[in-house]
């Protein structure tokens, strides 16, 4: 099974036959249901995870006031690369990664991730990709929390989570809205009420669509 999931969502380290051979070795598939704390702030990286489905979300905490701030998402092909420099720099994690939707993951130790990687160059390409793909979607956090207007951020953040998750309509409330934004449920919901006047969204109860 290993073997398989290897050549569908990470092709590009199935195409080393020893690395593949080394990687179905060593790792395992695990299950973790939405809400699932996968990495917690301040803890050592003991696992590096490779998501084959669902999806999984990486926050930035505050330290002053405990509010987070959505930093990536890890799609299916996709590994937390937080996580892997991290490992790299054998350091405590300053990120904090939570399941958002039903996921199934394949779990590599860290000591065997840190072999891997002093081993296999195309491991190090991988990780490499993965972190210039992550830069670039930092990048447009940074862009909307810094330079965007609330209204913008907000629809930005629907619009990427509609995609992701493939639906229109999404399932959620305010008060996770302002966990991902770093914001308050209060202002949350001024902004959903003003996007739903401009015709951009309908507000349902437990959900929101978007309209364009």
């Amino acid at each position: 099974m290993i073997s398989e999931v290897l050549d569908t969502y990470f092709p590009q380290l199935a195409k080393m036959p020893a690395l593949k051979e080394e990687i179905v070795g060593i790792s395992s598939v695990v299950n973790f249901d939405a809400g699932t704390v996968i990495l917690k702030e301040g803890s050592y990286i003991k696992v590096i995870p490779l998501l084959i489905s669902g999806l999984a979300k990486v926050f930035k905490v505050e330290p002053v006031n405990g509010n987070e701030v959505l930093l990536y998402y890890i799609k299916p092909g996709e590994s937390c690369v937080m996580s892997i420099l991290t490992l790299m720099k054998d350091d405590k994690s300053q990120v904090k990664a939570v399941i958002e939707k039903d996921a199934q993951v394949l779990v590599i130790p860290a000591a065997k991730a840190m072999a891997i990687a002093k081993k296999y160059p195309r491991w190090n390409e991988y990780v490499y990709r993965l972190f210039d793909a992550k830069f670039d979607e930092l990048l447009n956090v940074i862009e909307i929390l810094t330079f965007s207007n609330k209204d913008k951020r907000l629809l930005e953040y629907l619009k990427k989570e509609a995609t992701l998750k493939g639906t229109s309509i999404l399932k959620t409330t305010h008060q996770q809205i302002a966990y991902d934004l770093g914001s308050s449920r209060e202002v949350i919901s001024r902004l959903l009420k003003k996007l739903e006047h401009n015709k951009s969204i309908k507000l349902g109860l437990g959900f929101i669509e978007l309209l364009s």
